[in-house]
C-alpha cells in the first residue's frame, strides 16, 4: 500500500470522520467551550483590523475551494466556462483572498504572541491553530506560481477529480494526484490535518449561528470589574 494512497485515499476519511464526530460530541458535551474566546477587551484596534481581513479572506477561500473543487466538470462545461478561465480565476481570486487572510492572520498572531495580557489568556491550542493556518496560507500562495505553469487548467481538473472522488467513495481517487507537485500535496495534507484538529480548537465557532446558543444548557456569568467599596474609619475605629 503506497504512501500516496494512505495520504490522499485513506487520511481524508479519517480527517472528515473526526471532524464530524468530534464536532457533534463537543457541542453536546462541552458547550461552554464552544466559543471564540474573544480578547477584544484587551486590545481592540488591532483585533478589528486583523479579524476583518482574516475573516473576509478565509470566507472567500472557503467558498472558492468548495465551489471550485466540488462542482462537477460537466457543470462548468455546460456553463461554457473553460478550464483555462477557471484556472486563472482561481489564481487571481485565491491570490487576493489569500493575501488578505495572511495579513489579517499575521496581525492576529502578532497581538497573541507579543501582547503580554493576551498571551497570558491564550492556550497552546489558540496559538498553534493560528500558526497552522498561517502555514497553510503560505503553502496555498506558494501554489500560485506552480499553477501559472498550467494555465490550461488541466492540473486543476486533477484536484477536482480527487475531491469529488473522495465524496463519492471512489477507491481510485488518490491516483488522480499521484504526480502533482509536492507543494500541492503538502497543502492538501495540512488542510486535512486542520480538519482533523478542528473540533478541538476555537475554530468550531465557524459552525455556529446565534440561534444555536438559544438552547445551550446552563448560563455563563460575565461580570464587569468593579472597585471594592472603601470604608472610612475614624481614629477611634468608628465609621
Amino acid at each position: 500500500m503506497d504512501i500516496n494512497f494512505l495520504a490522499f485515499g485513506v487520511y481524508p476519511y479519517i480527517a472528515l470522520a473526526v471532524l464530524a464526530i468530534g464536532s457533534v460530541l463537543r457541542f453536546d458535551r462541552e458547550q461552554y467551550t464552544w466559543r471564540t474566546g474573544s480578547s477584544q477587551l484587551l486590545r481592540r484596534k488591532q483585533l478589528v483590523t486583523g479579524s476583518v481581513l482574516f475573516h473576509l479572506g478565509i470566507l472567500a477561500i472557503f467558498a472558492g475551494h468548495f465551489v471550485g473543487l466540488l462542482t462537477p466538470v460537466a457543470v462548468w462545461d455546460a456553463l461554457g466556462v473553460s478550464h483555462g478561465f477557471k484556472q486563472m480565476l482561481a489564481i487571481v481570486a485565491g491570490g487576493v483572498a489569500g493575501s488578505f487572510c495572511l495579513v489579517g492572520g499575521l496581525l492576529l498572531l502578532h497581538r497573541r504572541l507579543f501582547d503580554a495580557r493576551i498571551r497570558a489568556t491564550s492556550t497552546f491550542g489558540d496559538t498553534a491553530i493560528l500558526c497552522l493556518l498561517m502555514l497553510q496560507l503560505c503553502l496555498g500562495l506558494a501554489t500560485i506560481p506552480l499553477s501559472l505553469e498550467h494555465r490550461d487548467g488541466e492540473e486543476m481538473i486533477k484536484f477536482m477529480n480527487w475531491a469529488q472522488g473522495i465524496f463519492t467513495f471512489n477507491p481510485l481517487a488518490s491516483s488522480y494526484i499521484t504526480n502533482v507537485h509536492w507543494v500541492f500535496k503538502a497543502h492538501l495534507t495540512l488542510g486535512l490535518t486542520i480538519l482533523l484538529v478542528f473540533p478541538f480548537t476555537r475554530l468550531v465557532h465557524m459552525l455556529s449561528a446565534p440561534v444555536w446558543y438559544l438552547n445551550r444548557r446552563g448560563w455563563q456569568l460575565v461580570r464587569t470589574k468593579r472597585a471594592m467599596p472603601v470604608s472610612h474609619t475614624s481614629a477611634g475605629g468608628r465609621r
